[in-house]
């Protein structure tokens, strides 16, 4: 009967334990956090208007930038950039570099950074980016006043052009 008791009395506790673990389902649960408020208080300060630039590139050389210009929460326009040390090769003229403004803005389907808000971003980092994985490394980090300058993960034993985030250069306030 006492083992029982004792059988009984350990499955609970250990039930207990298991249930209280942490609610930590993110990578860098505390980073992001502290992150997310800076962000809350430049969206403050900056009256949700201003504009960021996502840069990229890929082992073959080419690098590109997209600057995203948001006014009042919403993406207004978008102008995109390859910027390669050398000859861009096959790369159309008119590829090279665009900006599409109001209703156009997501028209152009290429390497250019997705038409989003920071608080698409903050959101998309909360929900795929830092979610822990076990067969990932996961990035982040802070460079733009305490907002997200990295984030993303890198599937294990991948090569090439493996990165899944974003990388953001710099964040202004918008002078309207």
């Amino acid at each position: 009967m006492r083992s029982k008791i004792y059988l009984i009395a350990f499955l609970m506790i250990g039930g207990f334990v298991i249930s209280c673990s942490s609610d930590d389902d993110l990578n860098y649960q505390n980073d992001f956090e502290k992150s997310r408020e800076a962000w809350l208080n430049f969206k403050e300060q900056s009256g949700n208007s201003y504009k960021y630039t996502v840069i990229g590139s890929s082992w073959v050389g080419f690098s590109w930038e997209t600057t995203i210009t948001v006014a009042d929460g919403k993406v207004i326009q978008r102008h995109f950039k390859y910027v390669a040390p050398g000859d861009l090769g096959d790369i159309p003229e008119e590829d090279v570099e665009w900006i599409e403004d109001g209703q156009e803005v997501g028209g152009h389907k290429n390497q250019a950074a997705e038409p989003l808000t920071l608080d698409d971003i903050y959101a998309k980092a909360e929900s795929e980016w830092l979610i822990k994985r076990n067969n990932a490394n996961t990035y982040f980090e802070t460079g733009n006043n305490g907002m997200i300058s990295s984030c993303g993960y890198v599937i294990n034993g991948c090569m090439d052009d493996c990165f899944i985030g974003i990388h953001i250069n710099n964040i202004d306030k918008l002078s309207l």
